[in-house]
């Protein structure tokens, strides 16, 4: 009876460690869901990465909700380019070619116990989106201004 109540503790233990949580999903910050169709993501993943078709719809849905000067005056907004390259105390939060250093990346991929993690609350972006972040960053991160650069901020 006692060997069996080890068994038993040791197997609820292993199924408590490998359940469906991760340090990045918990109650305020589920699993997110593609954004992309997944011809879209497979078409982003081994081109060009082009901004209104790839990164704009992750960004409107995922991160201008809180990101703009309305929900956060005199923070990061994602509203624009403008504002985007504007925010930043020390530097952009988007390093054009250079993502690993890049604290909009960097942010993404922080763990749920770090503050800093985006987003705090709401929907992960997948592992997918920020592959694609990423690649778009690495690529220079081009944005365009007018109409097609422009993130609809509606609050989440």
């Amino acid at each position: 009876m006692n060997g069996r109540f080890f068994l038993l503790t040791i197997g609820m233990t292993l199924l408590t460690m490998t359940g469906s949580s991760t340090p990045t999903e918990s109650e305020t910050r589920p699993r997110g869901q593609n954004v992309l169709d997944q011809a879209t993501l497979k078409q982003a993943q081994t081109g060009q990465v082009d901004f209104k078709s790839h990164i704009k719809p992750i960004l409107e849905t995922k991160c201008a909700p809180c990101h703009n000067q309305e929900a956060l005056p005199d923070r990061m907004s994602l509203a624009n380019h403008r504002e985007a390259l504007r925010s930043g105390t020390l530097r952009g939060f988007i390093i054009p070619g250079q993502p690993d250093v890049s604290p909009l990346l960097t942010r993404l991929q922080s763990a749920h116990t770090n503050v800093q993690a985006m987003p705090p609350v709401g929907e992960s972006l997948t592992p997918d989106e920020v592959s694609l972040i990423k690649r778009w960053i690495r690529q220079g991160a081009y944005w365009p201004s007018g109409a097609d650069g422009n993130l609809k901020t509606l609050a989440r």
